[in-house]
């Protein structure tokens, strides 16, 4: 009877703890981030070793007060708690403080009294670069820190949507398609570059993963690109350019078993051949903040302080084998009734590209490159590494959790 009373109350417990909302994890922002320092005592004891997740490595600086230790953010993020891991040499007194240039400071937490050990402090910032400065040394030694950490993250509720993204802003342009003409350069339209920045005619995925990208995060070396748009014939790139990679458009069994897109996938989306808005075009206009100015396959003609914006919808139904098909197509497919049909039986995430071109009014001077706005399509040639793209899935996708361009709640 003892023994059947505790099961009741542990399954009424486990109940009690789970059954209210989801609260979105904390999240750690300056793991293997840049760190710069003011000074080191050596060679062995670099910025780095703070930021590396290691307690076996540390930071120490020249045996003097005011030394400091910044780590970049890579963009601008809010942090709500940062925690010192200090070695024996300690800051009896120092700052924090946060920077979106890296030249002017804004301190957010001031200690003159520190103890050393672990400090957990609860800190409000937003920045970019994140520094504690050392402004009295405890020992004759300098200060040094095994860990310097910070972190993000409301711990609010999780939003069950199955999604991360991707924000990349325009490089480049050029009359190349890597996937359509490979190593054919000026053989197609004018394209309009998002993402890794070396993308040309001969890009493979290997150039990919070693080149720069205007994307955040910075861990998606992934080529993304468009037909150019013109106005007036004068070329527009959009302002806004966010590619979502959603779990949507199928049962819910099936986007718990979703897979990785995998590393070199390429795929098209759209028709760049569409001769009018119904001619087996999926991609779709719209007007920013201006719903009621409709949607269609064509350009829309939208209102003074809005944007142009374009909708496409990537196939997320891989055949389980081909990374690319002769027409860039096949290999992929879009779901039916709910799930993927039997030829594509492989669920990805869905790649939506929303682009936002800062014009508005009259259509009549608006065109692509490859013909009307009817022609609207996508080129997709994925770099993002293999266990970046496997944890997004697991942790965003398959137990549908909104995520942000760091793939956490």
């Amino acid at each position: 009877m003892r023994k059947a009373l505790l099961t009741v109350l542990a399954v009424l417990a486990a109940y009690l703890v789970t059954s209210g909302p989801a609260q979105a994890a904390e999240t750690l922002l300056s793991q293997n981030r840049p760190a710069l320092a003011s000074s080191t005592e050596n060679a062995g004891t670099p910025a780095a070793a703070a930021v590396d997740g290691n307690n076996g490595t540390r930071w120490a600086s020249g045996f003097a007060d005011n030394q400091w230790l910044r780590i970049d953010l890579g963009s601008t993020q809010s942090f709500n708690r940062v925690l010192l891991r200090w070695e024996a040499a300690y800051a009896r007194g120092f700052q924090i403080q946060t920077s979106n240039d890296g030249n002017g400071w804004t301190t957010v937490h001031t200690t003159t009294n520190g103890t050393g050990g672990e400090q957990n402090l609860n800190v409000a910032g937003s920045g970019r670069y994140v520094r504690v400065l050392v402004t009295e040394r405890a020992t004759q030694w300098g200060a040094s820190l095994w860990e310097f950490q910070v972190y993000g993250g409301t711990g609010g509720p999780i939003v069950r949507v199955a999604e991360f993204l991707a924000d990349c802003a325009y490089t480049h342009r050029l009359p190349d398609d890597p996937i359509v003409f490979p190593n054919m350069p000026g053989a197609s339209h004018m394209h309009s570059f998002f993402g890794a920045t070396v993308t040309n005619a001969n890009t493979t995925v290997d150039d990919l993963a070693n080149s720069p990208t205007s994307c955040n995060p910075a861990v998606d070396r992934s080529s993304y690109w468009v037909p150019t748009f013109y106005s007036n014939n004068q070329p527009v790139e959009p302002t806004g350019t966010t590619f979502y990679y959603l779990g949507e458009g199928v049962r819910d069994d099936v986007i718990a078993r979703t897979q990785p897109l995998p590393y070199g996938l390429r795929i098209v989306a759209g028709n760049a051949k569409a001769t009018g808005p119904n001619d087996n075009t999926i991609s779709r206009w719209s007007c920013l903040h201006a719903g009621d100015a409709g949607a269609g396959h064509d350009f829309i003609t939208c209102p003074a302080g809005s944007m142009l914006e374009s909708y496409l919808d990537f196939p997320q139904c891989w055949n389980g084998r081909d990374l690319d098909s002769p027409d860039h197509k096949s290999h992929m497919a879009y779901p039916v009734n709910g799930d993927c049909p039997a030829t594509h039986p492989v669920p990805v995430p869905k790649l939506r590209q929303v682009l936002r071109y800062p014009v508005n009014g009259s259509t009549a001077g608006f065109r692509l490159a490859s013909g009307g706005g009817f022609t609207m399509h996508g080129d997709f040639f994925n770099a993002w590494p293999v266990d970046e793209m496997a944890r997004r899935v697991n942790d965003c996708i398959r137990p549908i959790i909104k995520c942000g361009a760091d793939g956490h709640p």
